[in-house]
C-alpha cells in the first residue's frame, strides 16, 4: 500500500559513508528506502518520532484515525562533520563540526516548510519527481546555493497539497569539506534577502483542488511564482519559464506508452 517502487537517491561528491556510534558503516541507501517504504504522519506529531520504526509506536493520545499515515514521497538525510551552513554562519563558526548522531526519523508536519539539502536525499520519482527541479541557478544567474532550497519549498507545498509525506533525520553521511564562505556569500547574498519574501509566499500559496498530480501542481505553482514573486526581480519570471520548460522536458522523457 505504501510501496515506493522508484526511489531516486541524490548526493554530492564531497559526501561519503559515515559510521554510527557503534563504529559500523551506515547503509545510507537502505535507510532511505526504509523511510520511503513506511508511511509518514504529517497531520499529528508523534513524540516518539517515527512510529513505524522497530521499538517505537504511537503514543497515548495519538488519534487512531490517523495511525495509517500517508505515503512517503521524500526522505531527507543529515550530515556528520561539516554542517550545511549558509555563508554568514560559516564565517561566524568556521571550526564548528556536527558530531551529534541523533538516532531519529520524523515527519515534517503539514504546513511547515524546511530547508531541503540535496547532499543526502531520496525521493519517490513517480510521486514527486516533477517537482524536483533544482532551480535556475549557477553561472550567469543572480543567485546560487538555493537550488535545493527551491526544490524543497516547491516539493513540500505540493506534498502537502497531494497528501504525501516528507521525512527527515536518518541516514547520516560524512560531509568531508566546507566550501569557501566568501565565494558562498557572493552566491547567496541576494537569496538571503529574497528568502524573506519567498518563504512567506510559499507559506501562503494554495493549489487548485483540480490538480491531482505533481506535474499539474508544478505548472500551477510556476504561474504563481511568476505573478507572486516577479516583483522582486526579473529573475523570477525567468525561473517560472524554467519551471515550465522543466515539465515539458519531463513529459517528453516520460511519455506514457
Amino acid at each position: 500500500m505504501h510501496l515506493s517502487s522508484h526511489p531516486c537517491p541524490v548526493t554530492d561528491d564531497d559526501c561519503f559513508v559515515a559510521k554510527n556510534p557503534s563504529g559500523e558503516d551506515i547503509n545510507v541507501l537502505q535507510q532511505h528506502i526504509r523511510n520511503l517504504l513506511t508511511p509518514s504522519t504529517p497531520y499529528f506529531f508523534n513524540t516518539l518520532y517515527d512510529p513505524y520504526r522497530e521499538g517505537a509506536d504511537f503514543v497515548r493520545g495519538y488519534p487512531f484515525s490517523l495511525r495509517e499515515g500517508v505515503t512517503t514521497a521524500v526522505s531527507h538525510g543529515l550530515w556528520l562533520n561539516i554542517p550545511d551552513y549558509d555563508a554568514p554562519t560559516q564565517m561566524v563558526k568556521p571550526r564548528e563540526r556536527n558530531e551529534r548522531y541523533v538516532d531519529a526519523v520524523m515527519t515534517v508536519p503539514k504546513g511547515t516548510l524546511f530547508p531541503m539539502c540535496g547532499m543526502n536525499l531520496a525521493f519517490e520519482r513517480n510521486l514527486i519527481g516533477p517537482a524536483m527541479y533544482f532551480g535556475l541557478m549557477g553561472e550567469g544567474q543572480p543567485i546560487g546555493r538555493y537550488d535545493d532550497m527551491w526544490a524543497g519549498w516547491c516539493t513540500k507545498v505540493i506534498c502537502d497539497h497531494l497528501g504525501l509525506g516528507v521525512k527527515t533525520g536518518l541516514p547520516y553521511l560524512w560531509h568531508s569539506k566546507a566550501s569557501n564562505p566568501f565565494v558562498n556569500l557572493r552566491k547567496e547574498y541576494k537569496g538571503i534577502f529574497w528568502q524573506e519574501e519567498i518563504i512567506p509566499f510559499f507559506q501562503a500559496v494554495t493549489l487548485s483542488k483540480e490538480n491531482t498530480t505533481s506535474e499539474a501542481c508544478y505548472l500551477e505553482l510556476a504561474e504563481k511564482v511568476r505573478t507572486g514573486l516577479g516583483h522582486i526581480d526579473p529573475y523570477f519570471t525567468k525561473l517560472a519559464d524554467g519551471m515550465n520548460n522543466w515539465i515539458a522536458c519531463w513529459q517528453q522523457l516520460n511519455k506514457k506508452e
